[in-house]
């Protein structure tokens, strides 16, 4: 079936089913069950997937970061003193995906999307105080099905009132919330354990996912490894061995960074949305980062330094791999949860649209001759993680997943693939300088649009202006572009059930600086 097709198959809605579809909102289901999806599987449901006849499973190691933006890797060249050995071996020898985008630029529904293979506003957790739904399915529960044994080790984030085990894994181990990066407090299959002697949070979980291969080793099932880092989340505390490396270099600052300085020619700063100017002076922005507790350049470096463990982590697992005899008949993945900026536009931090806020790493390793390409430049997004992880264990995914397997990309086939991703991002009351975003990206345009405030919206020739400096919302050879970008914006919206925009109820005082402490 064509891609196409498949898209029209997917998102069709059954007329007979609205009867079911009002019974369903009324009881409050709706993000279970949005017009043109399957209703998702309840715990206790049948999770046995139709399997792709002739596949041979696959092991599976999936390694996410927290926070580490698409092009800070040494191979790229972005940072010129940085060091990344092991992801530049992965992106050498095996194959780099070289626009890798999340659905939403947020911890937790960037984490929720890889999970259940769906957008945001279908799996509902929009933020990092979201609880995901206990009617949602992940991946590893169809993984447990067909027979492999699941493990999780680290940062699950999607509700931080507790790190007890979730469903879908027969190992856990993991913290409540953003965790430390000392001396950590772990929940391992149900029981705490308290970790001291400096014991650094990115080495542990290393050596706990290599334990748990090293006590499996003569298991004959196949295996699905999720190793999900703390780092690079802030605030950056590098390991012991690598504080300070960085201490003598300067960053690389973005043109963007000091508009003052930038020639009006070249960047159209009049034509940057308000709320991008006023967030210069606020916890996200150059101006008053973190309200002022740590300098950029300290930032910056402290950042790269803690990065440094990372890529030691993903050394040490392909490395374990190798020794065991294990990496031909394994594929090792590995991921950021979202970009993150350092100066673009006078920002830090993700949840805008910018690139370096939507794009992610994305590198694949091992499996033999599996991977024919050594990269992939077609548009690639987190609930595509699924669907492939799936394919690799040759069950086709279900249709309540919003992804595709890219799996026949990494094989060199040409199969049809989407020309363009959608983005969404919902306004936050701890952090309200970023409003609600919804953008469409294709290989050449950008439109960004706006909810909620009285701003422009932005449109960009990424061809010819990769920075994202002049924004064309205002030129008249570009308007039936940004009309046609928005019309198929709101078609998405419209075909996956996105056109309501969620509420959370709020908690406490507030946080921004201009008016702490008030309700």
């Amino acid at each position: 079936m064509s891609f196409n097709k498949t898209i029209k198959v997917k998102l069709r809605i059954v007329s007979q089913f609205r009867i079911l579809a009002v019974l369903i909102l009324l009881t409050g289901w709706a993000t279970s069950c949005q017009p043109g999806k399957e209703p998702e599987p309840s715990e206790g449901s049948n999770l046995a997937l139709e399997k792709i006849s002739g596949a041979q499973p696959l092991n599976v190691v999936f390694i996410l970061s927290d926070d580490h933006r698409y092009d800070f890797m040494g191979f790229t060249g972005k940072v010129p003193f940085l060091k990344t050995p092991a992801m530049d071996r992965m992106a050498q020898e095996g194959t780099h995906i070289q626009n890798a985008f999340v659905t939403t630029s947020l911890c937790s529904p960037s984490r929720a999307s890889i999970l259940t293979g769906q957008l945001s506003h279908r799996h509902q957790v929009i933020d990092n105080q979201s609880l995901v739904s206990d009617t949602s399915t992940f991946f590893p529960q169809y993984l447990q099905q067909a027979g492999y044994e699941t493990s999780f080790f680290g940062k699950w984030h999607m509700g931080e009132h507790h790190a007890d085990p979730r469903k879908g894994f027969d190992h856990w181990v993991s913290f409540k919330g953003q965790g430390a990066y000392y001396n950590p407090t772990l929940n391992i299959n149900g029981e705490e354990k308290e970790y001291r002697d400096s014991t650094y949070i990115t080495d542990l979980l290393t050596d706990l996912a290599k334990e748990w291969l090293t006590e499996r080793k003569k298991e004959t099932k196949p295996f699905f490894l999720y190793l999900s880092h703390k780092g690079v989340h802030a605030d950056f505390k590098p390991a012991q061995r690598h504080l300070k490396n960085y201490e003598a270099v300067s960053p690389r600052y973005p043109a963007t960074m000091f508009p003052e300085k930038a020639d009006p020619e070249d960047y159209n700063y009049e034509d940057v949305p308000d709320w991008v100017k006023k967030q210069r002076n606020s916890w996200h922005g150059v101006d008053y980062m973190y309200h002022g507790q740590i300098s950029f350049e300290d930032f910056y470096k402290r950042y790269n330094e803690t990065l440094l463990s990372v890529d030691e982590s993903i050394g040490e697992v392909i490395e374990f791999l190798e020794q065991n005899d294990m990496l031909e008949n394994t594929l090792v993945f590995y991921m950021g949860d979202n970009g993150f900026s350092f100066g673009e536009h006078g920002l830090i931090d993700k949840r805008h649209a910018y690139e370096e806020s939507i794009r992610v790493p994305l590198l694949v390793y091992g499996a033999g001759n599996l991977l024919a390409k050594d990269s992939v430049s077609q548009l690639i997004q987190n609930i595509d993680i699924g669907p492939t992880i799936l394919e690799l264990a040759g069950l086709k995914a279900p249709a309540s997943m919003d992804g595709y397997s890219f799996l026949p990309l990494l094989k060199g086939e040409n199969p049809e693939w989407r020309d363009r991703i959608y983005y969404e991002y919902f306004w936050e009351r701890p952090f309200p300088q970023t409003p609600t975003v919804h953008a469409v990206r294709t290989d050449k345009y950008k439109f960004i649009r706006y909810y909620g405030i009285w701003d422009v919206n932005e449109l960009y020739d990424l061809e010819t202006d990769p920075l994202e400096m002049n924004n064309l919302i205002r030129s008249p050879e570009h308007q039936e572009t940004a009309r046609e970008l928005r019309t198929d914006l709101f078609d998405w919206l419209e075909r996956t059930g996105g056109m309501n925009i969620p509420l959370k109820q709020d908690h406490g005082k507030r946080f921004d600086h201009k008016y702490r402490n008030t309700y």
